[in-house]
């Protein structure tokens, strides 16, 4: 809370500071009343109005001025702050009674949200004192993380130049300075506005979004199974994914903590690059659009479990901190420097003193000596006056052999500043090295763990393939085997069908006998027949064979319906006719 507190506060002051005055140099009451209205509003916190006129009441032991107004502010609304605010809209509150006042009127590369996004900033990394200042190697922090996210490169000289220039006049820049730094494009130069825009926009994502990470990947549903592409935002403690980079649309959040985990899936399901949340509650299917923001994304997430693991802050929070406390510790060596070069030189200075003293009095001894005995001779004062100078000399050698190790430790002090200087940016230097090393080893062993299974895979696929191989082995032992018992039922069939086929050849010769007797039997019924029907025509009208009719159209004759045809009574009736003929 004590954190939060302190980054609170940096804005309140901002705004404070930019109130106006009334002729008593002291800020209006209305204008706190104001201010603590808005400040409760935008922080959640009940306004109690009648505290406000209890805490500044018109007297002269209530002023209503910077040191009146904190403690109220610390007991009526910092103290009852939770933590269940917008930051952003209490920044913005906050930096709209300010900026007007404050920003400068000349033209800047970069837009009005930019210039507040660099004001919060501005408030992160400043210092714990005021007025507000930004030390050079915060300026260099921030100015290196807005070239990197630019994707241009860093120039070092020209910033120790600026350096040099800006620790001879101040200790750093106040938050309008340092807007002006990045708006003036000195650091910036060969880009465009909507490049800077986006470099300033990502850095603050970062710094006071405690954005880790974002970017657009697909998602498995838990319902229906679908995959659909989202906007996917990781914070420390969670990861939320909306509908677009909006942030207006917020579909959900996957809540994280020590007992979560992380871990590549193979490919399936038509997608790639696939790698699985597992919580407490559920489990959620990511793809990534290719294997290196897979990468990006499963190491993002594992640090940050670990972080929740070891309850350590964010990394670019601990970082802040380390280089405060760096800064603190290398101010309190410089302070105890100066306090023991401040001490040698008082000491220098009383020893001269000192001796000083010591020459006056010896004067005055000298003096007195002489006139209580003059009648000693020259040559035993001149004997006493070698044997006060020699005292002299040696107690100012021993004077100036202490001010020469003084100063020798006094170099000797700084030498070491100066090595314990080195060896932080060397500290710096192996730290990057070893935690490249780091994330390369991970990259190679989850490479190797990758070539192992796949390995494995292959192993059992061919094992599967030898398997199959023995098993078609022994089914094509099985089918010749088959295919040998069904030769030889096919040839005792053969052997069967040749004797049926014998027997059959048997029966059909005796069927063509048997034929060519009914055959003789059918001739002699034909005659017979046809014996008949010369009979019957020469006695129609007694009988008449029925014979199948004809397809033809019937015909009614006397004796019915006839089975002649028309030709066929045509050809009857000239039969008639001459036999009628014959007989008259």
């Amino acid at each position: 809370m004590g954190g939060l507190k302190e980054e609170l506060l940096k804005s309140i002051w901002h705004a404070f500071t930019a109130l106006d005055l009334d002729r008593s140099g002291k800020v209006s009451k209305s204008q706190l009343k104001v201010l603590s209205h808005n400040l409760c509003t935008v922080l959640n916190v009940p306004h109690d109005p009648v505290a406000l006129e209890e805490h500044f009441r018109d007297d002269d032991e209530g002023p209503v001025s910077n040191q009146g107004y904190m403690p109220y502010l610390n007991k009526f609304i910092l103290e009852k702050v939770q933590g269940n605010f917008d930051k952003v809209e209490f920044n913005r509150m906050c930096w709209t009674l300010c900026a007007k006042k404050n920003l400068s009127k000349s033209p800047l590369q970069i837009s009005d949200e930019d210039a507040f996004k660099v004001w919060v900033i501005f408030n992160f990394l400043s210092e714990d004192k005021y007025p507000l200042i930004i030390v050079p190697e915060e300026i260099e922090y921030l100015l290196k993380k807005i070239t990197e996210a630019m994707g241009a490169g860093w120039q070092q000289e020209q910033f120790d130049h600026y350096k040099i220039a800006l620790n001879t006049s101040r200790e750093g820049l106040s938050a309008w300075e340092l807007i002006d730094l990045i708006g003036s494009g000195q650091f910036s130069k060969g880009m465009d506005r909507q490049t800077v825009s986006m470099a300033i926009n990502e850095v603050f994502n970062e710094l006071i979004l405690d954005v880790l990470k974002q970017g657009y990947m697909l998602k498995k549903g838990h319902k229906r199974k679908n995959w659909t592409e989202r906007w996917f935002v990781l914070k420390p403690n969670i990861i939320s994914y909306y509908v677009s980079e909006d942030l207006k649309d917020k579909k959900g959040d996957i809540i994280l903590d020590g007992n979560c985990c992380v871990e590549a899936l193979p490919d399936k399901d038509g997608k790639k690059c696939l790698f699985l949340i597992k919580c407490l509650d559920k489990s959620f299917e990511i793809s990534a659009s290719d294997k290196k923001k897979k990468q990006e994304w499963i190491q993002a997430i594992q640090t940050t479990v670990s972080l929740l693991r070891a309850g350590s802050p964010p990394p670019h929070k601990e970082a802040r901190q380390k280089r405060k406390e760096l800064r603190q510790k290398l101010l309190a060596e410089q302070e105890e420097l100066e306090r023991q070069m401040k001490e040698l030189q008082t000491a220098n200075e009383n020893k001269q003193k000192e001796l000083e003293t010591v020459r006056k009095v010896g004067v005055q001894a000298a003096g007195l000596h002489a006139l209580e005995k003059r009648k000693q001779t020259n040559k035993q004062t001149k004997r006493n006056t070698h044997k006060y100078c020699e005292s002299v000399l040696k107690v100012r050698q021993k004077m100036e052999e202490q001010v020469a190790q003084k100063s020798s430790e006094l170099e000797q002090y700084l030498q070491r500043v100066r090595e314990l200087e080195e060896m932080y940016k060397q500290l710096q230097e192996a730290l990057e090295v070893e935690k490249q090393a780091r994330q390369d080893e991970e990259t190679v062993r989850k490479l190797q763990a990758r070539l192992l299974e796949e390995e494995s895979a292959k192993r059992a696929e061919l094992e599967k393939w030898h398997l199959q191989q023995q098993q078609t082995i022994q089914m094509t032992e099985a089918e010749k085997q088959e295919l040998e018992n069904q030769r030889m039922i096919k040839e005792q069939a053969l052997q069967v069908a040749m004797q049926q086929l014998e027997q059959l050849e048997l029966e059909r010769k005796e069927a063509l006998e048997q034929y060519e007797e009914v055959k003789k039997k059918l001739e002699t019924a034909a005659n017979n027949t046809k014996t008949w029907k010369d009979k019957v025509a020469h006695h129609e009208g007694l009988i008449r064979l029925i014979e199948p009719g004809s397809k033809n159209p019937h015909l009614i004759t006397n004796w019915g319906p006839a089975a002649f045809t028309e030709a066929e009574l045509e050809e009857r009736q000239k039969s008639w006719k001459g036999k009628k003929a014959t007989s008259e």
